[in-house]
């Protein structure tokens, strides 16, 4: 296991039987506590077991974040910790808790939906712009033949666009548009004409300011609002992570109505290969409020008799290699952050991103491409790739 009984003993001697319960559930993933290799854990205070035994993941993030204990390779150790199903292992009550809330409230309901762009998207456009590509795209890039985040995020929009089957003078809704970065290259490469909407203040300025002089409008909207104007075509990427299962069906209709009759979407999402009705209790706290991952099933099943599905892409693993080159970004540009978002900051941040790249590598997390058509492509739909 990389380490010595002494090691071992030390440890367990230090934490009693938490201990000894944290290291039996980390060996079967491979991982060592105080051990020496990149993805084993060097714990600073035994109390972080207690920790979390009893607040599950919520505990170890807010653990991490305290600095109770470090990992050379964050991403790696997830991987063999979700590989290894230890999650299912690991609840506590702050799961039970989420739980119950998102069964006895709508926790996306509409009074909450501009809660995740002033507590994520309006963190600062100078912390996305030091992390992202060039174009500002905060979703999965697609890697297939590019050698670097920019290409790759160059590419993804080009998929979309071809998968939308896009020509020029067509009307695309945006839902979710974040920096304006599918809108200015919809815009300029294929000539459509994009009105997007967000829930972020800081992502409206910006994208504004990115796509001046272009057929391109940006407003500070929920989807719910959106009504009476038709589209040609309407996208959506990595925006019904937000949306929560209890309003996919809303999702869908408005989508469906804001469609002529001859219309396509294409939705991209991070999903579940288990339907669920909440999110991790750390991710949902510090990162993303009010959030839920979707699966296969809740989508396709909101989209009963609103959409014919046309094709279902998976590339998961691209966003291990994206969110690595999101960190690799954000880690060189640390020191001009540091003043304005402090160390506390940059180990959640850092927590995130790694904890992110670990479950795509684990594939316990999935990226699909969705492509929806309003009644059907006449002669059948032909897969892009």
């Amino acid at each position: 296991m990389g380490t010595g009984a002494g090691t071992q003993s030390k440890a367990a001697g230090a934490g009693g039987r938490h201990v000894q319960w944290a290291q039996d559930l980390l060996a079967r993933a491979g991982v060592t506590i105080n051990g020496s290799r990149p993805w084993d854990i060097q714990v600073h205070t035994p109390r972080v077991f207690r920790r979390v035994l009893v607040d599950g993941t919520l505990g170890l993030g807010e653990a991490y974040m305290d600095g109770w204990w470090d990992c050379a390779a964050l991403d790696e150790f997830f991987h063999r910790v979700l590989d290894a199903r230890l999650g299912e292992q690991v609840g506590g009550i702050r799961l039970i808790a989420e739980y119950a809330r998102a069964w006895l409230t709508n926790v996306q309901r509409k009074s909450k939906a501009f809660e995740i762009g002033r507590r994520h998207y309006d963190l600062g456009n100078d912390l996305y712009q030091a992390m992202l590509d060039k174009r500002m795209v905060y979703t999965c890039a697609y890697w297939k033949t590019a050698g670097d985040l920019d290409q790759a995020q160059e590419d993804k929009l080009d998929l979309v666009c071809r998968k939308l089957m896009l020509r020029p003078g067509m009307k695309v809704l945006d839902i979710g548009s974040g920096w304006g970065s599918f809108a200015k290259f919809a815009s300029e490469t294929y000539g459509a004409e994009v009105a997007g909407i967000t829930v972020s203040r800081e992502q409206v300025a910006l994208a504004e300011e990115l796509c001046a002089g272009l057929p391109v409008t940006t407003r500070l909207q929920d989807y719910r609002d959106l009504g009476g104007e038709t589209f040609d075509r309407v996208v959506s990427l990595g925006m019904i992570e937000h949306v929560g299962c209890k309003n996919y069906r809303r999702f869908m209709s408005i989508a469906s109505e804001c469609l002529r009759d001859d219309g396509m979407m294409m939705l991209q999402t991070i999903g579940t290969l288990k339907s669920t009705t909440c999110t991790d209790p750390w991710m949902g706290k510090y990162i993303f409020p009010n959030s839920m991952l979707p699966s296969l099933a809740q989508l396709t099943g909101a989209a009963e008799g609103l959409f014919v599905v046309e094709d279902i892409h998976n590339f998961g693993p691209d966003y291990d290699k994206t969110l690595l080159a999101w960190f690799a970004n954000f880690e060189k540009n640390w020191p001009r952050l540091r003043d304005a978002y402090g160390e506390r900051f940059c180990r959640m941040w850092k927590y995130y991103l790694l904890m992110s790249a670990g479950s795509f590598r684990a594939r316990h997390n999935q990226l699909w491409q969705i492509v929806f058509s309003k009644r059907g492509v006449p002669g059948g739909y032909g897969p892009v790739r």
